[in-house]
């Protein structure tokens, strides 16, 4: 897990006092990773450039809101997945598909870490393929078991920050992830990649 920005506490400060060069140097720091989040969320890099956009313009907007009792990040990316979900609501969204040509390129200079580089190329279009499936799986859950899929198994965080994101208890989180991946495991199509998550899902 990446650490947060040196001296972020005086940077959110100066940021919350209207200090907007403050906001953006957390929005440089940030702003790479939180694309390859949104990359990994919807797999489309128009739109997760939009997605990442608009998400540090709503930070800004509420950044007073932030109390701290989570990562940073993680919040960002709370921020993130509320966003998507109005695009999804919107209609607005093409289905998930792989991206070939240049495209692709542009794809994996931006998600970096996400693709293993040592795999072969077959190897790559089939775990690129896995992506799509399990990001469409994840999509057909209810929209508070998606939250807790997504920040725990995409952004990595623990319960604990969950909770605080989201605003609930670390049982609810839980109890959510519990019944996330119940439900993920009775999809036919998810059942082949449901180990990784068991197994960063240890906590539960």
């Amino acid at each position: 897990m990446e650490t947060e920005i040196p001296d972020t506490p005086s940077l959110l400060d100066q940021a919350r006092a209207g200090d907007a060069e403050a906001f953006g140097e957390i929005c440089r720091v940030h702003g790479t990773r939180l694309l390859r989040q949104a990359i990994a969320l919807c797999g489309n890099l128009t739109l997760a450039e939009d997605l990442a956009q608009d998400t540090l313009v709503e930070a800004w907007k509420s950044l007073r809101r932030y109390n701290g009792r989570c990562q940073f990040f993680t919040w960002l990316c709370a921020i993130l997945l509320n966003r998507y979900r109005n695009v999804l609501r919107g209609n607005r969204l093409r289905p998930a598909s792989t991206p070939g040509g240049r495209d692709q390129d542009e794809f994996e200079k931006h998600t970096g870490n996400l693709t293993d580089h040592a795999a072969l190329p077959d190897q790559a279009v089939e775990r690129r393929e896995q992506a799509v499936l399990v990001r469409q799986c994840v999509q057909a859950l209810p929209a508070k078991h998606q939250q807790v899929i997504y920040l725990r198994f995409y952004v990595n965080d623990s319960l604990e920050g969950i909770a605080a994101a989201l605003g609930c208890s670390v049982g609810t989180v839980k109890s959510r992830l519990f019944h996330a991946l119940e439900k993920l495991r009775k999809m036919n199509a998810f059942s082949a990649q449901l180990s990784d998550f068991k197994t960063k899902g240890g906590m539960l």
